[in-house]
């Protein structure tokens, strides 16, 4: 009776935990630590304005900005790019523009081109897909300011401003291209009194399509009749637009103005990272909470009251005769450790699990306290790569100690399936999206020297820590089972409809999923709609819930599993909670076709491509999650009883 009491002890443990939940949620929002040094500017500095890709959320195809004929310098040179940068799509190149930091100048003639069939279409395929050219100036990106017409008249912000527009002239149904082609720009800046030098807290810009007009021949000294600070005459609206047709020439101007902010330098991503309807956020994610929170309370009281229950009655069993006629979990003791079918497999799935959730665990406090914020382009995916490589170890360790525990010999083998399965097939799926996006000539396509890097880190870096990970693991003394393995297996009786292997799989993925899928919404809105996702705090907590949630759904249907004396719990424990990622990969499903203009069939593919990639990584964490619980939960139950 001790022992069950004891048991119970440990068990109540499971309650505390969504306790510290409250704690948590004072760390919602993460702080930011820039991910770049300040830089003063003195009047008349120059100021380096850079060029990145063209961006649609209709064809997800990034093209680099000098795919189109635009105005460029006299050398384009490339900015040097992180590999999270490179995967991305990103390509940062210089620009033609010339600033000098508060120094204004108007109606700044930067080209003049005159276009051919060839460059007219393009520019017309790029306003059909709406794309938007997007610049950078000190490590900020280029924003459209849009005033919002609801009751509070806010300003939102739109990283980058479109290539062009389509429209009718007046009285005329023909359908029209219009380029953007003047470009008035505001850098905002913060200036410090003592030193009057300034930093940079805002760039700026409202674009214009106006068909200019010069007096005579063209040359480098002519003046514009549309665009002449001279005569007052600037570029308000685009009541007079610039057509894009074969044989037009189109003259590419600027402005720039500056404005004293008092935003200060560390607070100067904040207009960006707040785009979006923070309270709609804020409640989704605490009704979230609350809703998870409940649950699991339930879950933990309920599993508590049924498990004293029986261990204190199989612990007072006394006679032979009542030990004879046992039901339930206990009658099934010398069946329940009995190694699963593909137990090498699953050794595999549950190494890549813990490699996994190691990879996003750390990255996730890394996010936290701000390392891993907007303003360091490409950092995100470059942390989780490098991070992905060296867990390599705990994955040849965790898939080598439960491979000796099911009295496996051959842990080598097994090593280089748990380094090579999960990547390979990850990499070959990558490898068909890049194929397809190759044949697009987007600068998303990774490039050759990328691509050879990725696998230099994969077969230089991870195997190799698989492998140390499976030799460590495996010269470790075996897991002893708490009961003994019978050598026949007992015959497992009809079961209900409801206990059904497939029924239950799939009712086990609904409550994990239920916990993520609102902040599921804001990650794929981020990712696919081109928008900052910055609230890693929101994001940790609503992980740390997921771990609890896949646990306890799973314990929960462990136990139903073995009161019905069906002891095949391993690898439906692994299922259970790793169904969620059906669940996950359908409403991305549902995402596509509510919430994206996407109608390319390329686009299409790109899509469901990668989101069956992040499906099958939620499907190895959370499966993996689900095991380890009942992996515990079968051991602290059955050490808990006395077997005779």
């Amino acid at each position: 009776m001790e022992s069950g009491s004891r048991s119970m002890n440990r068990l109540t443990a499971t309650i505390i935990w969504p306790i510290l939940f409250l704690f948590l949620i004072h760390a919602a929002h993460c702080f930011y630590l820039p991910g770049v040094a300040p830089e003063d500017f003195q009047k008349g500095d120059p100021l380096k304005v850079k060029v990145n890709k063209l961006t649609s959320i209709k064809t997800q195809l990034p093209y680099s900005y000098y795919s189109l004929p635009f105005c460029p310098p006299k050398k384009i040179v490339d900015s040097a790019e992180n590999l999270g940068e490179v995967l991305r799509g990103d390509r940062i190149e210089n620009s033609p523009y010339v600033f000098k930091m508060r120094e204004p100048h108007m109606c700044t003639v930067l080209c003049r081109i005159t276009l051919d069939a060839k460059t007219a279409k393009q520019f017309k395929e790029k306003i059909d897909d709406e794309y938007r050219v997007n610049k950078i100036l000190d490590n900020l990106p280029l924003v459209v300011p849009v005033r919002r017409l609801d009751q509070d008249s806010s300003t939102v912000y739109q990283l980058g401003y479109h290539v062009g527009l389509k429209g009718q002239y007046s009285g005329s149904k023909e359908e029209k291209y219009f380029i953007h082609n003047h470009l008035a720009f505001t850098v905002k800046y913060h200036r410090d009194p003592q030193t009057d030098s300034a930093r940079i807290v805002g760039f700026e810009v409202k674009p214009y399509s106006i068909k200019h007009e010069y007096e005579g021949k063209w040359n480098e000294k002519s003046r514009l009749t549309t665009c002449d600070p001279h005569n007052k005459r600037t570029v308000v609206n685009s009541i007079t637009p610039q057509e894009v047709e074969a044989k037009k020439e189109i003259i590419f101007t600027y402005d720039v103005e500056y404005q004293e902010s008092d935003v200060k330098w560390a607070s100067r991503w904040d207009a960006y990272l707040l785009m979006n309807d923070d309270q709609i956020h804020w409640f989704s994610i605490v009704n979230s909470l609350m809703i998870v929170l409940f649950l699991s309370g339930m879950v933990a009281m309920i599993m508590l009251r049924t498990l004293y229950r029986d261990i204190s009655r199989y612990n007072e069993l006394e006679t032979q005769e009542e030990a004879q006629e046992e039901t339930g979990w206990k009658l099934v003791h010398g069946d329940v450790f009995r190694p699963p079918s593909n137990s090498d497999l699953l050794c595999v799935y549950v190494g890549t699990g813990v490699q996994f959730l190691g990879m996003v665990l750390v990255t996730m406090i890394f996010a936290v306290f701000g390392f891993l914020s907007p303003s360091n382009r490409g950092g995100l995916m470059t942390a989780m790569l490098l991070l992905w490589v060296f867990m390599g170890i705990f994955a040849g360790y965790a898939s080598a100690r439960l491979y000796k525990m099911f009295k496996g010999a051959e842990w080598k083998k097994l090593a280089f399936r748990t380094a090579c399965m999960f990547p390979g097939i990850v990499f070959a799926i990558f490898f068909v999206l890049n194929a397809i996006i190759w044949g697009q000539k987007s600068s998303g396509a990774v490039p050759f020297g990328t691509m050879f890097a990725l696998v230099l880190m994969w077969f230089g870096i991870s195997v190799p820590l698989v492998f140390v990970g499976g030799y460590v693991g495996f010269k470790k003394p075996a897991i002893e089972d708490p009961v003994r393995t019978n050598k026949i297996p007992r015959q497992i009786p009809e079961q209900a409809w409801y206990m059904n292997p497939t029924f239950s799989i799939l009712i086990g993925g609904i409550l994990p999923f239920g916990a993520v899928f609102i902040e599921l919404f804001f990650i794929l809105t981020s990712i696919w709609l081109n928008q900052f996702y910055y609230i890693f705090g929101f994001l940790f907590l609503v992980f740390i819930i997921l771990l609890i949630t896949c646990a306890e759904i799973t314990i929960v249907l462990c136990y139903f599993q073995l009161c019905s004396e069906d002891y095949l719990w391993w690898w439906r424990s692994y299922l259970t909670s790793g169904s969620s990622a059906l669940y996950l990969f359908l409403y991305a499903t549902f995402y596509f076709f509510t919430k994206l203009e996407i109608t390319k069939l390329v686009s299409g593919l790109l899509y469901f491509g990668y989101m069956l990639i992040a499906s099958y990584a939620f499907f190895v964490l959370t499966g993996t999650i689900g095991f380890y619980a009942c992996f515990w939960f079968t051991r602290l139950i059955y050490s808990s009883v006395k077997i005779d």
